[in-house]
């Protein structure tokens, strides 16, 4: 988690130096689900990635012409149990950089139209005899994947600036089967956030 406050700390340090020249900048906080479809394969014994509540963070700083760049991350707020109840206990978070097209549909209500690039890295946690575990309590190793995303969500402004924000997204993960049964992973859940700048 260290490196994720270091990544979203340079991120806004980025976004908010380049505000002078931005239309607008976007913060949001939401919760969501994964969903993937098939059942565990009693074979190789992996599982669909689904289910779970998934907090996401994220920003997003917007140009002319109502496109810009934005990041997010969204990780499995308790340890899931792989292979079922008594299983090896995990997390997924998921890191996407995406480009963002905002159009207005009227003075309350736009869309947010993304895609990009990420990886997700899926932590299993046991003890281990490592520095890192025994004096950080970092007692993980990480199973980390390349990933392509694709979304959209609906933005209505609720109160001046602050708006409410249902979306999805979809997520090709590959070699994703290495963990899981699906390399696709769909995310839903709503956002709220603020704009600072004209919404």
């Amino acid at each position: 988690m260290r490196k994720l406050g270091i990544l979203a700390t340079v991120f806004a340090v980025l976004s908010f130096a380049s505000l002078a020249s931005a239309q607008q900048g976007d913060a949001f906080f939401g919760l969501g689900t994964l969903l993937s479809s098939g059942t565990c394969n009693n074979t190789t014994f992996l599982c669909p990635q689904k289910g779970g509540l998934y907090p996401n963070v994220g920003a997003a700083v917007i140009f002319h012409q109502r496109l810009g760049a934005q990041f997010d991350v969204a990780w499995r707020g308790g340890q899931g149990s792989y292979g079922g109840p008594g299983g090896q206990p995990y997390r997924p978070i998921l890191f996407a950089f995406n480009a963002i097209y905002q159009p207005h549909i009227n003075k309350k209500i736009g869309a947010d139209l993304l895609g990009g690039i990420g990886w997700q890295s899926t932590r299993y946690y046991g003890y281990q005899n490592t520095v890192s575990c025994i004096y950080f309590y970092a007692c993980y190793t990480s199973s980390n994947h390349f990933l392509i995303d694709v979304g959209a969500g609906l933005r209505y402004y609720v109160y001046g600036h602050a708006f409410i924000r249902p979306e999805f997204r979809y997520y090709y993960i590959n070699n994703n089967t290495a963990d899981f049964s699906s390399n696709n992973v769909f995310r839903v859940g709503a956002t709220i956030g603020y704009t600072i700048g004209p919404e």
